[in-house]
């Protein structure tokens, strides 16, 4: 299948996501969830895939990332600590903001930026994604620890009164899926993505022709991170009550992995495709074996490596 039947086929399918939100019934189905979840795990997917896929370095702190941007947009969004009475008047006016939904991403990007620097400048491979494992716990512990301002081990609650209906959450994130795709495939395209394929394929080379390589690959983990935090802040929207033990939770981090994994790493469409197949099964399982659904997922997940090792998306390539 040539790259342009595979953009229309995506051009396509998107057209008829957006259009199946406007149909008679259509938010009030099991199918409208089951959406709105593949399209926030597709984000987290993609967000892995930059780091790790393209950029060579496999991240196993996602999970923090996604916890840091859910926590600032329920601190934001409560209302007590930057806005004061505003959000509490008026609590519509921040339901989806963009403003602070970005603030989420740009805290889990500093973080990032923070961690990222030590770790990259002296780990590889499986010592950084341990570096970045432990470095989600630490978070996850500090604000279990962080008082009344991150509501200790119970979290934080944000307004739920917003809540009317699950048309926002699906159009957002189908929204976001979709802007993360287009921001990649451009960013890909520059000289800052052809510069990180090149660390990824051969640091020592990319180094002696004068690519800075640690300012690429900090800038691969805070660019994952920004797109976990605004995965988190998106989650918020949805569940109203952030605590550690939901958003700070190892399948943030697992799945997402497992799904860009499945559908092709370091491929444009692969983590979309991923998330949308391994969803299904996951789900399904749950539905229909739930008693044995980790036995089933486990399987699928045995089979896919053992006979489609480089994902979907390479299928052809065999």
């Amino acid at each position: 299948m040539s790259a342009r039947m595979l953009n229309w086929i995506a051009a396509l399918g998107v057209a008829a996501l957006a259009l199946a939100a406007f149909l008679p019934g259509a938010v009030d189905s099991y199918a409208f969830s089951f959406l709105f979840f593949v399209f926030l795990y597709a984000i987290m997917a993609q967000a892995w895939n930059l780091v790790a896929g393209f950029g060579g370095q496999v991240s196993l702190g996602n999970h923090a990332f996604f916890g840091l941007g859910a926590y600032t947009t329920a601190i934001l969004w409560s209302g007590n600590y930057l806005w004061g009475s505003l959000y509490d008047a008026y609590p519509r006016i921040y339901y989806f903001d963009p403003v602070t939904m970005a603030l989420g991403g740009l805290v889990a990007a500093l973080a990032a930026v923070i961690i990222g620097l030590p770790l990259l400048s002296k780990l590889r491979g499986d010592y950084f994604a341990l570096g970045t494992l432990g470095f989600g716990e630490i978070v996850k512990v500090v604000l279990i620890n962080g008082g009344d301002f991150t509501g200790g081990a119970f979290g934080v609650v944000a307004p739920a009164g917003t809540f009317d209906t699950l048309l926002p959450h699906y159009l957002v994130g189908l929204g976001l899926m979709v802007g993360v795709a287009l921001a990649l495939r451009l960013l890909m395209r520059s000289r800052y993505g052809l510069a990180l394929i090149a660390v990824r394929d051969d640091e020592m080379a990319a180094s002696a022709n004068g690519i800075d390589t640690l300012k690429v690959k900090v800038a691969a983990f805070a660019g994952s991170a920004f797109i976990a935090g605004v995965a988190g802040s998106l989650y918020t929207y949805y569940i109203f009550h952030v605590g550690p033990d939901s958003v700070f939770d190892l399948n943030w981090m697992l799945l997402p992995l497992m799904m860009t994994v499945v559908g092709g790493t370091g491929t444009l469409f692969g983590p979309i495709l991923g998330a949308f197949v391994m969803y299904a099964v996951f789900d399904l399982a749950r539905i229909a074996v739930p008693d044995y659904h980790p036995v089933i997922s486990g399987l699928t997940i045995i089979l896919a490596m053992l006979f489609l090792p480089k994902g979907l998306m390479r299928v052809r390539g065999r």
